[in-house]
């Protein structure tokens, strides 16, 4: 199978880590939606990152359906989401707030970096910045109650959370300040210092 899609996307490295997590092999093809458009567009004429392209030549795409039939291919027992229901509310929760502060690190970045000056919406934007706030202080109030195992593994809700993080300070470094979210600092430099994120850079 090959995944399509820089890793500069928290999207595609998210399905990447997961991937080498769950011990599924995937070829990686660095193609980015802006720089080789018709290119992506030949794989997939939706040109959404990430793409999964199966053995069979089918088509995949969205992180979280990528990941949800990486899950199904996984050997029996291997997950990286509890089967307990409490524990997997709280996972679910974890990687709704981590993806909701992706989406909202990627507006802010288009909105600065392809949208002229002249016509950006201020009160957009501050509404936008006003959503990453929050859902980095929700993740940082969740870690508050209950901390992520920094015991040498890692789960979804973990790559989620540290994928976003590295992700927001690598495009919009302005909107998070390290000593106002400290828990999240920490399990991401965790995070990046397991093996199979610095196998997974950002490109």
């Amino acid at each position: 199978m090959k995944l399509i899609g820089m890793l500069d996307s928290p999207y595609v490295r998210r399905v990447a880590i997961s991937a080498k997590c769950l011990g599924i092999p995937l070829e990686h093809a660095s193609v980015s939606v802006f720089r080789h458009f018709e290119q992506f567009q030949q794989i997939n004429p939706v040109v959404k990152a990430p793409t999964l392209v199966l053995d069979d030549g089918e088509v995949l795409m969205d992180s979280t359906l990528i990941i949800d039939y990486l899950e199904a291919l996984a050997a029996p027992g291997k997950s990286l989401v509890s089967n307990d229901l409490d524990r997997r509310v709280r996972s679910l929760r974890l990687i709704g707030l981590a993806l909701a502060a992706c989406e909202k690190s990627v507006q802010l970045y288009y909105e600065r970096n392809l949208r002229p000056a002249e016509i950006q919406y201020g009160p957009w934007v501050e509404r936008v910045e006003g959503q990453l706030a929050a859902a980095y202080s929700a993740l940082e109030r969740e870690l508050e109650k209950q901390p992520l195992k920094t015991d040498g593994s890692i789960a979804q809700d973990g790559i989620s959370l540290a994928v976003a993080w590295s992700f927001t300070n690598l495009v919009v470094p302005d909107q998070v300040d390290a000593a106002q979210f400290p828990l999240i600092n920490a399990f991401t430099a965790y995070a990046e210092g397991l093996e199979v994120f610095v196998d997974t850079p950002i490109e």
